[in-house]
């Protein structure tokens, strides 16, 4: 019989690990069964959607990802901009126009994302903000009795992650991380091989990720807030500062915005795609529910003074408790190379991209899934070898775990697992020295300085209650 992912277990080994790094008792966590499940809108026959952030990564991936299904319909969405508000709008209708080839005007506008989740047709909401507007929705949208679909990374700090992903398990809510990578056939197989032994064992796994140029960095004056942005809500939890263009994103295109260049609302890079590649070197060393227990780090920054202040070229070292040590740099070719005692396997995303202007572009035609002997990758996986969570597709996957409350392939523990280890990484880059962690309790050893990156303070009225 196959070793698969056991729901129960898995179940259990997060109530335990949450309520351990909590401090608290989680018990008898409820599966919660929404009102709409026995009414007209019940998942078992179509799931309704709520998008809440409309820019580049919600229409080119994450509603497209969504309204492919016929088991879902998204019947609202929500944006702090009114132009990219009307514009999702139409896009939506539109697609529903001509998939059923009758005019389709269904789709409601919000302005306020609280609004959106008071309406009790909506099942689910999908939430494509900034990297800093993630988790306060999302905590809000589990209360409310909605399931999630949550771009990734989990959270702007590892206290933010803790708290949603306690939240999340106190609801019973169904919530995915949108780290899509796991539901693309060449990360499972590559961590499948692995984790099965055919590289023997395990000692290295290097992480190559993209980055911004640090050159693109400038510095801006202040300039009047389009009347279509409700700018102030915009900055949400984080402080107050003048408006610019490249600090949010553009007015007339949904190209890459100047936000995810900018510390105050993200990491960088090492967040931006190493929620993605973290996530597959845990996945292939079975390290999902734990961390590294020592970081060391280095990066470039931009001078003093710039806009734009995310890390440039960098290297990180991280070791696990298993011995493993996770080596991440620029200067990797982009994807994930596991090295073990009898060769090693390459993994990337090949010709997969999320959005028409992702940073890769460069790579796409790179080998998806590569190894020292070919003979690794033809390897058959027994049947009583351990075989991994099989997802066909990612947004598919969330919409069928809303109708089977089973979990789903990344649910909010392995999320905040994944993004805590880029913002380990992250703090050993700004401090430039090695740091001690303790996975369990989620605090350094005996550093108060380290200790203090863990959260941020949050501007009210957007804080975390």
């Amino acid at each position: 019989m196959k070793k698969k992912t056991n729901d129960s277990s898995r179940r259990k080994f997060l109530k335990n690990s949450i309520a351990g790094a909590a401090g608290v008792a989680l018990v008898n966590i409820p599966t919660i069964v929404p009102a709409s499940v026995f009414g007209k809108y019940a998942p078992s026959n179509r799931i309704n959607i709520g998008a809440i952030g409309t820019g580049r990564i919600s229409r080119e991936h994450d509603m497209p990802g969504t309204w492919q299904h016929g088991k879902a319909r998204i019947i609202a969405v929500c944006d702090l901009d009114k132009n990219r508000l009307a514009s999702a709008q139409k896009l939506v209708n539109d697609y529903y126009s001509k998939k059923e080839g009758k005019p389709y005007n269904g789709v409601i506008r919000y302005d306020d994302y609280l609004e959106l989740l008071a309406n009790k047709d909506i099942d689910a909401v999908l939430i494509s903000t900034p990297d800093h507007w993630h988790v306060i929705p999302a905590v809000a949208a589990v209360r409310a009795g909605k399931d999630v679909y949550m771009q990734k990374p989990a959270s702007l700090t590892i206290s933010e992650g803790r708290f949603l992903s306690n939240e999340v398990h106190k609801s019973g809510r169904i919530l995915q991380i949108g780290s899509q990578q796991r539901s693309m056939p060449q990360f499972k197989r590559a961590c499948e091989l692995v984790r099965n032994g055919r590289i023997g064992k395990l000692h290295t796994i290097y992480v190559g990720l993209p980055i911004d140029d640090p050159k693109q960095a400038t510095v801006e004056q202040p300039m009047p807030v389009p009347s279509e942005l409700n700018y102030e809500k915009w900055l949400g939890s984080t402080p107050y500062v003048p408006y610019t263009l490249k600090r949010v994103h553009p007015t007339n295109d949904f190209s890459r915005p100047g936000w995810l260049r900018i510390e105050q609302f993200g990491a960088g890079m090492i967040t931006g795609w190493g929620a993605h590649h973290f996530d597959i070197a845990n996945w292939g060393m079975g390290t999902e529910f734990t961390g590294p227990v020592e970081i060391f780090g280095t990066a470039e920054w931009p001078p003093a003074g710039s806009l734009w202040d995310v890390h440039g070229s960098f290297k990180t070292e991280s070791l696990f408790a298993n011995g493993v040590r996770v080596l991440a740099s620029d200067q990797y070719p982009n994807g994930v190379k596991f090295v073990g005692s009898d060769g090693w396997i390459f993994v990337t995303r090949g010709n997969y991209s999320a959005t028409a202007n992702d940073p890769v572009a460069k790579d796409k035609n790179a080998k998806a899934l590569d190894a020292s002997d070919p003979k690794i990758l033809t390897s058959v996986i027994g049947e009583n070898e351990l075989h991994l969570y099989e997802s066909k597709e990612h947004h598919g996957n969330w919409l069928d775990c809303i109708q089977t409350r089973q979990t789903p392939i990344t649910p909010i523990e392995v999320g905040h697992r994944a993004c805590s280890v880029c913002l380990l990484n992250h703090a050993a880059m700004k401090l430039k020295r090695k740091l001690y962690w303790d996975p369990i309790q989620e605090k350094f050893k005996n550093d108060d300085e380290a200790n203090a990156m863990l959260c941020k303070p949050q501007r009210w009225p957007y804080q975390l209650v």
